[in-house]
């Protein structure tokens, strides 16, 4: 590699941002991603989630998102915003897709967390976040729903740090809340943002007006009392908030802490400047040697990439799967020429895209922290690690047990044809696992992590398949993978013992208490939840 060519490597992923934003349901994230569209100048006018006039989110693309006004799958975009470039992960804030949203999170470099004002940390967010502290990645908090009542900020900051165990240093602070949500001040520059009325539902960018910390305009404005206020509120953060410095944000032990709205666009604008300076650019990241040892591969390395999602159907002209793939080092250039480990060959990434939603744009080039999308049929599969030189691969992507589990048929046996096509996709892309019985090996059971990912199966099977089921769901509750003798463990005879798409043995129990009893009494296996 040249030196003229490296310096401008160096200044690609140093433009480059790739994050996702995590939340507990409806907390605003795919609002948030949404309003991120509209400030890049990408799009005109924002969709909202749940908008009257039916006006779906960008992000949403499938069907029964739309009908039901809920993210079901995690979505992957690209696109400029002021001298970066975004690379956005939005994921699922429900329970049920955790799986897909875990999966993503891996292949971001940092993470926006999205709070309720009026509700702080929620179930969902205390998840997300510890995997996000597991993996080391860096979390920026949003505390979203100023225009609605709320709780007060300091405790929000206090709940944080007492239900996460990180230290929240707030760098702007919110003037009033519900109605009166005026704007916030910035405590770097000290100065008051106020903003004015935006287009119904936030769906044009928000007008601010910015004035000096001590301009008497901001008395005028606001009222002097409720400038006093603000005034004191922040002098008390002064004495008693917590100190930032970047490296222990990079570190994870501080997020920085933002106030807002999305719905109305208060905030949005400064926090998203905010972001793009803080957020880490593309670096190193730890791969597996063929010795079993661990290193860490720079972004400057040659050409590497991982696939971490696939989605079937997006486009439905073509009928295709895309495989989201996660550039770690190098350069892609047109057809290049790559290792694929897992299938031990050569092969020719032609023709990869960019995504914003449904839409697709051909690259004729891509850099670390860059999410593409490869025209997938039976070639990858989530995990796949590709490169330019090999003797390596990226970690590999955790898999989780369900914990229902449902046998589903097609209810016209003249629609089997479509409905086994339809079910390798959904199964391919990760929507929900499947296994055979040991003692039935043509009848496919399905299994998942919660209710919902069973519904979504069935909608999509209809409305991606035109293949209506029947769905009968079974009375196991848990399940572990089988580590050890096969012929050697004596599984409880209310046990389903099977085979999943890879060729392992799991094992299936109707209660918490039968798993821990035959692991009790089989010490010399191993029974995993996550693999």
């Amino acid at each position: 590699m040249t030196t003229a060519t490296s310096t401008s490597l160096a200044e690609q992923i140093a433009r480059r941002r790739t994050f996702a934003i995590i939340s507990h349901p409806d907390a605003g994230k795919t609002t948030l991603t949404e309003k991120l569209l509209l400030y890049s100048g990408l799009i005109r006018t924002a969709g909202m989630v749940k908008n009257r006039k039916g006006r779906a989110a960008t992000s949403d693309w499938m069907g029964m998102e739309r009908e039901r006004g809920i993210s079901i799958t995690s979505s992957a975009m690209q696109f400029p915003y002021k001298d970066t470039v975004i690379n956005v992960l939005d994921t699922p804030g429900h329970a049920d897709f955790s799986e897909d949203t875990y999966r993503t999170l891996i292949a971001a470099d940092s993470a926006i967390m999205v709070l309720d004002a009026g509700k702080g940390v929620e179930a969902q967010t205390r998840k997300l976040f510890e995997v996000c502290h597991l993996r080391g990645i860096p979390v920026l908090t949003f505390i979203n729903k100023l225009d609605m009542p709320g709780r007060d900020p300091l405790d929000l900051l206090a709940e944080v740090e007492s239900a996460l165990g990180i230290q929240a240093c707030a760098f702007n602070w919110p003037i009033g809340s519900g109605r009166e949500f005026a704007g916030v001040v910035d405590r770097r520059s000290r100065e008051f943002q106020l903003f004015e009325k935006t287009a119904a539902a936030g769906s044009a960018r928000s007008e601010l007006t910015r004035l000096p910390f001590d301009d008497p305009r901001v008395g005028e404005r606001l009222g002097e009392d409720v400038a006093d206020q603000v005034r004191g509120e922040l002098e008390l953060l002064e004495v008693a908030g917590n100190p930032y410095t970047h490296e222990d944000f990079l570190a994870g032990k501080v997020t920085p802490t933002f106030f807002g709205s999305a719905l109305t666009n208060f905030g949005l604008e400064p926090f998203f400047d905010a972001f793009v300076e803080l957020a880490p650019a593309p670096g190193a990241r730890p791969v597996d040697l063929p010795d079993g040892s661990e290193t860490r591969r720079p972004p400057t390395a040659p050409f590497s990439a991982f696939v971490f999602k696939i989605q079937a159907n997006m486009d439905r002209r073509h009928r295709d799967c895309i495989a989201f793939m996660r550039i770690c080092s190098g350069r892609y250039e047109p057809e290049t020429m790559v290792k694929h480990h897992r299938a031990g060959k050569a092969i020719r990434l032609a023709r990869p895209h960019s995504i914003v939603a449904q839409e697709r744009n051909t690259l004729d080039e891509a850099f670390p922290g860059d999410v593409i999308g490869l025209i997938s049929r039976d070639t990858f599969r989530i995990g796949d690690t590709l490169s330019a030189d090999g003797g390596f691969e990226h970690k590999p992507l955790p898999q989780f047990q369900p914990e229902l589990f449902a046998r589903i048929e097609p209810k016209a046996t003249s629609l089997r044809k479509r409905f086994d096509k339809g079910m390798r996709n959904l199964v391919a892309e990760g929507a929900v696992q499947q296994v055979w019985p040991e003692n039935s090996p043509h009848d496919g059971l399905v299994g998942a992590v919660g209710r919902l990912q069973l519904e979504v199966l069935q909608y999509r099977l209809e409305d991606e398949y035109g293949v209506p089921t029947t769905l009968q769901m079974l009375p196991y509750v848990c399940s572990s993978w089988l580590i050890g003798d096969r012929e050697t463990f004596d599984a409880p005879t209310t046990a389903l013992v099977a085979r999943d798409t890879r060729d392992r043995t799991v094992v299936l129990f109707r209660s918490e208490w039968d798993k821990q009893a035959a692991a009790k009494k089989h010490p010399d296996h191993e029974l995993l939840d996550v693999a």
